[in-house]
């Protein structure tokens, strides 16, 4: 099968780059909602141009523009205005994280193609199968999976599925970890993530970096990848880096092999430690617990300390002005600088090559190094020059509006219409000398499209009398005609209104994964309770419950498909008709019909479209996102054409991650739950390892503010998920929020924060 290959571009010159070296698409962000806002983006103007580029090449390329964030009601207008640029400047597909999105495109934009952002975390058969009936024709993998599992999703008819082969990875599945919103109001949801997992904790194992991912880099195994499509992440790098990674992948799909020398200059460029995460199985060495950030390439050890200098072998050529690091234990970034004065082999010199003794000497603070510290090349200049490109010149490619002209000239004025807009000019017109001339004079002048988007489709001059008309009069037409003319074609959308959600009474839900901590609850006080479904599960300890009130819920992640497909037929046949999904994979996995089927938090709404969504894929009712504003939730609540639940209380987990924090070899793993104290700048954590997952979460609860009688949700629901309560805190906590008493809590995430968030 021919692969596509799919690289990044944080601005035009990146998109550039990557099209010179090989890429068969670029996917880029615009201004808003994009997941990386703080990359340059691109704007309409040369979004333009750069579409028109990439599909006049040969072959064509193709252009994929990501509004994979979610977006609150509010932002439904510029989200249009987005959705026009992509329209007018004819882009190829838009990546999508968000329901409502999703709806608005499929229903007013049929002429863009919708891709599944790994920020819906696709990561088994059954949630492509359900994006896939709702109209998407990509899907992009979560990066957790292996390559057996790829394949299965790549088995499914019809669908593109596209797998990340090289870049940055996150400890959590990407599009559910809510660890910098709930921290620092900045949501990795909406493109704002300040990467808190990779910061220094205190834990069991000492102060580490427990969460702070290598890189992934599949090198040659990228030709076992059964993905159609092949990404390079990297929207935030450099067109150098877009260059080196984009050169390095486009010769391996050709044939022509690995190239040692060209992987080096990526980790010169821009490189943490590589590895190849969970595609050829589970790998407990993905982790760098010790350092963060740009490593570069290692080219040698220290052997010996001086003064100020120290000296080492170097297994690479290196140069003066070349960028060195050291990792200097004790400190969590490598200690860098500009290599300025070196000898080599006991002489002065510019220049060392491979098998050269070199002797370094440091600038004034250094830190104190021992021997055996590794040695990078961080920066080369050689590197820096061997990536040249072409580009085309300003406005070369830019797409424009065709247009048809026609031109009337008179004895008293000259007119010109296009479309629905006309224009004239009056004046005294003579009998020309070669009417033949002036038409051509005509055509000539309104050709001149000059800095407008108009290119002049075609023309007619009607003269019968054949009259002469100046030039300057051409031109000046010319500009009153196409200074009428709008130069942007916005499509219509027409959304539907927003319902008036009509409250009546609120009901209380209490959602939890044990049982036993109900003892001391009445159940008459409770009106649902949701039960979180596990490996463990059991159905006789579900059926001591009083069955009409029980909904189970499916977890977020299912990675082992058979397993949850037999649990699920065995709770189906002994009559459980009331479900809650977290993930799309759900969606498939329960019949179509005959179920009540509710969303929980982890499937976001933000929006009333993505509402609507979830209704058309069945939901009857849903849960709002514990990470939203305020405002946003008073929106939805007012506007919702389902009913709504309300997480007031929650041990929310900040992160779900298929990479364990345990330090011991999976072969002589104890098994079993384990939870792990952590904290940073004096703030406590609470990781769980649980079935090689690991779950993060503040030490206390999320507990939402004073105001949510005021919101008049359909359901209000408490939390005893993950940690362990007894039946008395339980029944404490229950009844307290249910007469609006206050509770202990670390923080109500962004109730009260609207403007990072």
């Amino acid at each position: 099968m021919v692969k596509e290959l799919l690289a990044p571009a944080g601005d035009l010159e990146a998109g550039y780059a990557a099209l010179y070296y090989g890429a068969d698409a670029v996917y880029l962000g615009l201004q808003k909602f994009s997941a990386r806002a703080t990359a340059v983006n691109f704007n309409e103007e040369n979004l333009n141009e750069f579409v028109g580029y990439a599909h006049s090449l040969s072959p064509r390329r193709k252009v994929f523009v990501a509004i994979n964030t979610l977006v609150q009601n509010a932002e439904i207008s510029d989200l249009i205005e987005s959705l026009n640029i992509c329209s007018r400047c004819h882009v190829d597909a838009i990546i999508i994280q968000d329901l409502g999105v999703a709806k608005i495109v499929r229903d007013f934009y049929p002429e863009l193609e919708m891709h599944a952002s790994t920020q819906m975390a696709v990561h088994n058969k059954n949630g492509a199968l359900a994006l896939q009936k709702f109209g998407f024709k990509r899907v992009v993998a979560a990066r957790e999976l292996s390559q057996k599992e790829i394949a299965e999703l790549a088995s499914i008819p019809d669908l593109e599925i596209e797998a990340f082969i090289h870049g940055a990875l996150c400890y959590s599945y990407s599009g559910i970890c809510l660890f910098s919103s709930m921290e620092t109001g900045r949501s990795a949801n909406r493109g704002k993530c300040l990467y808190p997992c990779r910061a220094c904790f205190k834990g069991e194992d000492g102060d580490k970096h427990y969460f702070s991912m290598k890189d992934m880099a599949l090198e040659q195994d990228v030709l076992k990848m059964p993905a159609y499509s092949l990404k390079i992440e990297g929207r935030k790098k450099s067109a150098l880096y877009v260059a080196a990674v984009t050169d390095f992948y486009r010769r391996l799909l050709d044939g022509k092999g690995e190239d040692y020398n060209r992987a080096e200059n990526i980790k010169q460029i821009f490189s943490r430690p590589w590895c190849k995460f969970h595609f050829n199985g589970r790998d407990k060495n993905v982790i760098d617990r010790d350092f963060v950030g740009h490593r570069g390439l290692s080219i040698g050890q220290i052997s010996k300390i001086s003064k100020n200098s120290f000296t080492f072998v170097t297994n690479h050529d290196i140069a003066r002005h070349d960028g060195i690091q050291i990792d200097v234990q004790g400190e969590e970034k490598p200690f860098g600088f500009s290599l300025l004065k070196m000898k080599v082999n006991s002489k002065f010199d510019f220049e060392a090559h491979n098998g050269d003794l070199v002797e370094v000497f440091l600038p004034p603070h250094a830190p104190q190094l021992k021997v055996g510290d590794n040695v990078y090349l961080a920066s080369s200049s050689l590197v820096k020059g061997a990536y040249p490109y072409t580009k085309p010149k300003p406005n070369e490619y830019l797409q424009r509006q065709a247009i048809d002209v026609v031109v009337e000239i008179f004895a008293d004025k000259i007119s010109a219409n296009a479309g629905d807009y006309s224009a004239e000019v009056s004046g005294v017109f003579e009998p020309a000398r070669d009417a033949l001339k002036t038409e051509q004079a005509v055509v000539n002048a309104f050709s001149k499209t000059g800095d407008t988007v108009f290119s002049l489709k075609n023309i007619l001059v009607k003269n019968p009398e054949k009259l002469f008309a100046p030039v300057s009069i051409l031109n000046e037409l010319r500009r009153k005609l196409y200074a009428l003319i709008p130069q942007v074609k916005n499509k219509t959308v027409v959304l539907p209104e927003l319902s008036v959600r009509k409250f009546q009474s609120a009901k209380w839900v209490i959602k939890t994964d044990d049982i036993s901590c109900l003892q001391n609850i009445n159940l008459n006080d409770v009106d649902e309770i949701v039960y979180l479904l596990d490996e463990k599960a059991k159905l006789e300890d579900v059926l001591s419950l009083p069955k009409a009130k029980v909904r189970l819920s499916l977890p977020t992640i299912n990675r082992s498909e058979k397993f949850w497909s037999l649990l699920i037929q065995k709770f189906l046949d002994d009559g459980f008709k009331k479900w809650e999904v977290s993930n799309y994979w759900g969606i498939s996995a329960l019949p179509d019909k005959g179920i009540d089927l509710s969303f929980s938090r982890e499937i976001y709404m933000l929006n009333s479209y993505a509402i609507a969504a979830a209704k058309e894929m069945g939901a009857g009712r849903v849960n709002l996102s514990v990470e939203d504003t305020y405002a946003n939730l008073q929106s939805l609540v007012a506007s919702s054409s389902l009913p709504v639940v309300l997480n007031i209380y929650e041990d929310v987990a900040l992160f779900t991650s298929a990479v364990c924090i345990r330090s011991n070899p999976c072969e002589k793993c104890p098994k079993g739950e384990k939870w792990i104290d952590l904290s940073y700048n004096g703030k406590k954590y609470q990781a769980l390892s649980r079935n090689c997952q690991t779950f993060m979460f503040d030490k206390e609860p999320f507990v939402f503010n004073d105001d949510y009688f005021s919101l008049k949700a359909d359901f209000y629901q408490v939390c005893f998920v993950y940690k362990k309560y007894t039946p008395q805190q339980a029944r404490d906590i229950f009844y307290k929020l249910k007469n609006g008493q206050s509770v202990v809590s670390s923080q109500h995430g962004n109730l009260d924060n609207q403007a990072k968030f």
